[in-house]
């Protein structure tokens, strides 16, 4: 079991380092849900043989002193100056292949089930949702507060709430679903929303806008343009660029393209049944629903509500907009 339990970590180990190397495409899911299984095979199999095992074994090494030193007195003679309890630990003691695997199988199923179901972290790589998200923000995305997933499959199966105009929402990308996404949903089911000339409409109603104090950010070392906006019963914050031209560049194909009329002003899309039009607030810095469509409803991943922590700046830590 030593040489088994060797090679399988050693298969863990070789597929994270080529994960890190960008060798392949990694899976935190499927891994996670690996290991909870790999470990949960080595725990049920600790608990109902190799301990029992042990045990036995500790029993027979004790009945065999006491029957020794019996045999001893009987005779006479001084009996072995033996430390039955160091004796009895080591006979117990895990080896280390069973520390490495059922050891480690309650921590690895908490975190499963606390990844899966309940909240999961995730880090802000890039400024497309700046104001409201900065570079280095690390955020929990509520797991549940959509419908409760399987994971690894993504299989909905408690439903609860629908996305509402507003959410900050993680997803998966849809023309690369192994890898999550985060923006605000500005637009659900049936809706016709418009972006044009920077300004966002939804059902032929501009969202209200009201101007702010120039945004500087420190990465870019420029300003833009900040606005709050108001969507529904969400009040947040979004920027501009005022040297970027309203067109909207490069737009590929993707699935219910035919809804979406692109003009020099901008794009009008009319948000097909189970799919939603998302946007950063960063509008004129951000790879959104304008530029690849929509985001089906099975993509979704979760709501983000809360920072937990920035390692650059403590002042970030607190509940989104």
């Amino acid at each position: 079991m030593a040489a088994l339990t060797g090679v399988v970590l050693a298969a863990f180990g070789g597929y994270g380092l080529a994960w890190y190397l960008g060798l392949v495409q990694g899976n935190f899911s499927l891994l996670l849900l690996l290991a909870t299984a790999v470990t949960g095979v080595y725990w049920v199999a600790e608990r109902w043989h190799f301990l029992p095992q042990r045990r036995a074994a500790a029993q027979r090494f004790e009945a065999e002193h006491q029957r020794r030193m019996a045999e001893f007195e009987r005779l006479g003679i001084k009996g072995d100056n033996v430390d039955v309890e160091a004796a009895r630990h080591k006979l117990l003691l895990q080896p280390w292949w069973l520390d490495w695997t059922a050891g480690l199988f309650p921590v690895i199923l908490i975190v499963f089930l606390l990844r899966s179901f309940l909240f999961e972290p995730f880090k802000i790589p890039s400024g497309s949702m700046l104001p409201t998200l900065h570079v280095g923000d690390l955020i929990l995305v509520n797991k549940f507060h959509y419908g409760v997933r399987l994971p690894v499959i993504h299989t909905k199966i408690l439903p609860n709430n629908p996305p509402a105009r507003g959410d900050v929402m993680v997803f998966r990308f849809p023309p690369q679903p192994n890898l999550d996404y985060i923006k605000r949903v500005v637009a659900v089911p049936g809706d016709e929303v418009a972006f044009l000339d920077k300004r966002l409409s939804i059902n032929g109603v501009e969202v209200p806008r009201e101007a702010l104090p120039q945004f500087f950010d420190p990465e870019s070392m420029r300003f833009s343009l900040q606005y709050a906006e108001t969507l529904g019963e969400r009040r947040f914050r979004t920027l501009n660029d005022a040297d970027r031209p309203a067109f909207i560049p490069a737009v590929g194909d993707f699935p219910h393209r035919e809804l979406c009329r692109y003009t020099i002003e901008g794009v009008t899309c009319t948000v097909p049944a189970g799919h939603f039009f998302v946007l950063g607030d960063n509008r004129d810095n951000s790879l959104d629903s304008r530029f690849w469509g929509f985001v089906p409803e099975a993509n979704i991943v979760g709501k983000a509500f809360f920072v937990w922590m920035n390692f650059g700046d403590l002042s970030r830590i607190g509940r989104l907009e």
